[in-house]
């Protein structure tokens, strides 16, 4: 006979729920709630621009109060629009063109993935959103993302929409993971979509147990997680700038794999090969969408710093990926290109590139691997057999 699961229901540690408590974010909820009001009494919000580490609630915070102020608006007879649209998503935000197109479509206008002058697409989707009273609320989640992909000319033409609008109005709502994101972008639409600003601070360790501990009085059955598993979570994401969905993706998988082991409680040491798990499969996703010039760049790094035991420069690095280019039926890139994929593969988090200073001897970039051993040696076996590296 099968074991009973752990889980009562497990969709609720899924990113897509949203929880009915959302712990220690009182203080944001009511902050955009007094910026959004206005739009109960007919007249448009300021843009808002929230920012914050992953994992912070932000999503889940604008979700809710925009929810809440759809339904006093039609409660109050007043016409108010919510669209939420996630600038990650592939084919439906990932150009300026499907974006337009995408907020046309939200508004009834039919628009073709493909095709159209991009003016002609900016004008059906203001035709649209004109076509009747009432203020537009545009949430624009992972904006930077966005940005990085199309600049950031949409967004000064989004900005400038009331200006062309005789019967709606526009408020925009940017959320961003890069906290860095407004210092780079146009000044005139700095200054017009950050008319308000609020930043998410990270959770500590006790914050997270509170958050981490009502989705698992909603997810798990009574008495089937032991004393110190939500703890352990938390802390463990908690070291990860506080990272909410971090820690409740830590508490699933540490149920799964608890219930792999036939095991009737969730331990300590299954979130411990949770997080072992999670990084891997993080990191090895990674990897494998990655171009075979950057995985030759990571082979050269880590069988370097093995071999070295210790931290290894961009001279060196490229010296041995020439090798592994002849060895692998690559053409070589120069120095120079294999510098800017070391810094792509640094800002995905699987080395760590540190520039040091050596006085009148100028500045060394020094490079390490920064996974686990485990996931290391999972990641050579991986370039070795599937991309013919060694």
């Amino acid at each position: 006979m099968k074991k009973e699961s752990v889980f009562k229901d497990k969709d609720k540690l899924s990113t897509n729920y949203n929880p009915k408590n959302l712990p220690h974010r009182d203080e944001e909820i009511r902050s955009i709630a007094s910026l959004l009001a206005p739009a109960l009494k007919g007249n448009k919000p300021s843009n808002l621009f929230v920012y914050g580490k992953t994992g912070t609630g932000k999503s889940a915070v604008i979700k809710r109060v925009t929810e809440r102020l759809r339904q006093k608006s039609e409660e109050n007879g007043t016409e108010v629009k919510i669209v939420y649209l996630n600038c990650k998503l592939r084919k439906v935000a990932d150009t300026e063109y499907r974006l337009i197109a995408e907020l046309a479509r939200k508004l009834g206008k039919d628009v073709p993935s493909t095709g159209l002058p991009t003016d002609e697409v900016y004008e059906r989707f203001f035709d649209a959103l004109d076509s009747d009273k009432r203020i537009l609320v545009l949430i624009l989640d992972e904006i930077d993302s966005l940005v990085e992909k199309t600049g950031d000319e949409f967004l000064y033409n989004l900005t400038r929409v009331n200006e062309e609008l005789k019967r709606s109005k526009l408020s925009l709502v940017g959320i961003s993971n890069d906290l860095s994101f407004t210092r780079d972008i146009d000044p005139r639409v700095k200054s017009s979509l950050s008319e308000e600003e609020l930043l998410f601070s990270p959770y500590d360790a006790s914050q997270l147990k509170d958050i981490l501990q009502s989705r698992a009085d909603e997810a798990f059955h009574e008495g089937a997680i032991l004393q110190g598993v939500v703890q352990k979570c938390s802390a463990l994401a908690a070291q990860e700038h506080g990272d909410a969905r971090r820690a409740i993706d830590l508490l699933r998988v540490s149920g799964e794999l608890a219930e792999r082991s036939d095991s009737e409680e969730v331990r300590p040491e299954h979130v411990d090969k949770a997080e072992n798990e999670i990084d891997r499969n993080k990191v090895l996703e990674v990897v494998e969408s990655q171009p075979r010039q950057s995985q030759a760049v990571l082979w050269s790094i880590i069988n370097l710093c093995e071999e070295r035991d210790e931290m290894v420069q961009t001279g060196e690095v490229h010296s041995l990926y020439e090798q592994v280019c002849n060895t692998s039926g690559l053409d070589p890139l120069t120095q120079r290109r294999v510098s800017d994929l070391i810094s792509e593969l640094d800002m995905l988090g699987i080395i760590q590139a540190k520039v040091t200073s050596h006085g009148r001897y100028g500045r060394t970039r020094m490079i390490k691997p920064a996974v686990s051993t485990n996931v290391k040696n999972q990641l050579k076996n991986i370039l070795k057999e599937k991309y013919y590296f060694g």
